[in-house]
Parts: structure tokens; sequence; C-alpha cells
């Protein structure tokens, strides 16, 4: 039979529960093509093949000097031959300058560029032509961007666990990898429960409301870089629900169900569990107190309660946080603290999670109450506002931690 928790876990001991359960999925790794690895977590560290810059570089349009060859006062040099980008140039012999574009390889012998806005003219000569330069001076390093100056080669380039976006592919690309190794996108399964639960777009009957769990919860899992099979809603019969999970076991890496996972009379997902080993009870959380967590037919499951709000607020303090961390994707939350527009209560031994409008003068403003079926309040917001245990009231201006949506 399952196990029924009676004491309420706290947000952080059931998060632990979450990633011990998820753990094992973590292990397995992926090696993709660089340009399929968006949004994918670095699945080990990366170091670096290969200096960036590979070899030191101007900064700027204007002339290679070497930089004794310049006096306080300016000196008038001989023009070279220019040293375009991509090309490996001529050593730059004493009391010369070549024109050298934003880029190209610093000759050897040359230590400093000198903008082409410092020079007299200022402007390239044309090819071929004699011609000299009066440029002022320049110390060492100029304008010269080093070899290795960006990374050196060997240096960690990415830590296993990086989320892939494009800073960071581009930097792989600069470091000419070709194949990335990620974690493996796991395979969910979401199960939407509950008979008064109909389809959009079908007859509303009385007694029967729209199902949101099922888009909420689904594009926050796609959005999370994973793989979602969706079954459909399942009435409140346990068999049903049971047969349903074991056909679909073999091909998912984790089952997610919404509702029946209270302590009412009609819980089917309690009641399709037993016998799993699967372990129901509260949270100190609101909204999102009743959860679930085990394993079906050895695959991980997840019960997440009933109610909009409760689903995708789950969603975010256990599961998402626990995949950014695990496989490196999604992107954790930004985390910022704010200013409270407006005063606040709160269950003292549960931490609530409110939602908000977070405003660019620093301060964020409740949107609708904590009643966790207020779908219109969760869709006006862009922050989760975090109210920890042992906080009874806020006051207008009080400080407060917000998650950005």
């Amino acid at each position: 039979m399952h196990r029924t928790a009676n004491r309420p876990a706290t947000v952080e001991a059931h998060r632990d529960k979450v990633r011990t359960l998820l753990a094992p999925l973590a292990a397995r790794i992926d090696t993709v093509p660089l340009r399929e690895a968006l949004g994918r977590g670095l699945a080990a560290d990366v170091a670096a093949p290969l200096d960036l810059p590979p070899f030191a570089n101007s900064q700027m349009d204007g002339f290679a000097i070497r930089s004794a060859d310049v006096p306080d006062g300016g000196a008038e040099l001989r023009v070279v031959a220019p040293v375009p980008a991509g090309a490996e140039p001529a050593p730059l012999r004493p009391g010369t300058a070549a024109p050298i574009m934003t880029g190209a390889m610093i000759p050897a012998g040359a230590d400093a560029v000198v903008p082409i806005e410092q020079a007299v003219p200022d402007s390239f000569p044309a090819p071929g032509a004699a011609a000299t330069v009066r440029l002022p001076a320049a110390p060492a390093g100029t304008f010269v961007r080093d070899a290795g100056s960006d990374i050196a080669a060997g240096e960690p380039a990415l830590a296993a666990g990086t989320f892939l976006g494009p800073g960071q592919l581009g930097l792989l690309a600069a470091l000419g990898l070709t194949q990335v190794p990620v974690h493996a996108v796991p395979a969910v399964l979401l199960v939407t429960t509950g008979d008064e639960v109909v389809e959009p777009g079908s007859p509303l009957e009385p007694g029967k409301i729209y199902d949101a769990n099922g888009a909420l919860l689904e594009s926050a899992l796609r959005q999370a870089g994973l793989r979602v099979t969706r079954t459909g809603i399942s009435a409140d019969n346990p068999d049903e629900l049971a047969a349903l999970l074991h056909r679909h076991a073999p091909d998912v890496d984790l089952m997610i169900t919404t509702g029946g996972v209270s302590k009412g009379a009609y819980e089917v997902v309690r009641q399709a569990l037993a016998g799993h080993d699967v372990e129901f009870g509260p949270v100190a959380m609101q909204p999102g107190g009743p959860q679930g967590i085990g394993s079906f037919d050895g695959v991980p499951v997840l019960g997440f309660p009933g109610n909009p709000v409760s689903c995708l607020v789950s969603f975010e303090m256990f599961l998402r946080p626990v995949l950014a961390e695990l496989f490196g994707s999604p992107a954790p939350r930004t985390v910022v603290r704010a200013r409270l527009a407006e005063a606040l209560t709160s269950p003292e031994a549960k931490h609530q999670v409110r939602r908000g409008t977070l405003s660019p003068d620093g301060t964020v403003r409740l949107e609708g109450g904590a009643g966790s079926h207020l779908v219109h309040a969760l869709a006006q917001s862009n922050a989760l506002v975090q109210v920890p245990v042992g906080t009874a009231a806020l006051a207008e201006g009080d400080e407060v931690e917000v998650w950005i949506l």
C-alpha cells in the first residue's frame, strides 16, 4: 500500500525528495551536434582546446607599430604593406608602420596599434603607393588583444550543468567544437484526472469545468525542455487510471498526475497507486499543499494537486528547480528582492506563494488573492512572491523574495 505522511513536510524537504527521485535520470547523456544543443543542459565539463583569441590581433582599424619607434612627441614612420584580417603578415621592421584592420593578426615585432583617427593623414594610403604617416606615441599593448586573453587553452570553458543558450553555443563554436555532450531529455507522461473536467471545446454541462491543468503543465514542461505525452482526461476510476499508467510506463521516464491526491473520499490517484511505492502527504505550502511522490512500475511519479495555480506552483517550487540542478535545463528562475506594493497576510505555519507583477521601480503588486483557482490572476502575473514559514503578515514596503516568471 502507499504511505501517508501526516506531519507536513517543509518545501525544502519535499524538493529534496524530488531531487533524489529524479537523480538517476541525470546519468543518461546524449552527444548532439552543436546546432541541436540550444536549450539543453551540458552534461560534462568542457575545457578550451585552444587559446581565444588564437593569436594576438588588432582591436581597431589603424597602424601596427613598434612602440619603441615612437617617442612621446610622436614620429613619422614609413608605411608598409597593409595587414588584412585573415592573413599572416610579414614581421614589422623598425621605423615602419603597417595599416591593420580590426581582428587582423599583429605582425611579429609590433606591440601596439594606433587608431587611424589619430594618424596624420587620417587615412590609409593607396595600395602600392610610397607613403609616410605621423603617429603619436602608444605604449606597448595599446589596442592589442593578446592570444588567450579571452580564455587560454586548457582553462575551464563551461561547467557541467550549464544551460546552453546562444552565448554558450557561440563560445563552443569559437573553440571549434561541433559535438556537445548534453543530458538526455526526459519523457514525461501527463495525466489530468477528474469526472468534473472536460476538454476545452466540449459542451460545458452543469457541474463541469474546462481542463486548464493540461495546457498549463504541458506548456510549462515543454518550456523546460521535456518531451510530453498527454493522455487526455482520466475519469475518477482507479482501475482505468492504473491501466493507463501501466500501458505508458515502459515509454516514459516520469509520470505526473494532477488531482486526486488529497484526503477526500474520491481521490482517484491515491486509489490507483495503492500497492505501489508512493507517499502522499501535506507540504507546508500554500497553494499546493497535498503532494504525492514515489514510483509506479519503476517509473518516478509525482502527484500534483488539482487546482490550476497549485499545479503551476508545485512545478515551479519542486520540479523546475530540480530539473535545472540535475539537467542544466531549464535555466533557473531569476531571484530578486522587491518591495511589496501592498500589505499581505500569510498562514504562519506555511510557506505561501503569491502571484504578483514586478514593476521597473522594484515594487511588486499582488495579483488576486491566495486562492488556488485564480487562473486569471495567474495569467496577469510575471512573478512568484515567496512568503516564508513563520511570517504571518508583511506591510507595504517590506522586502520579499521574488521569482521572475
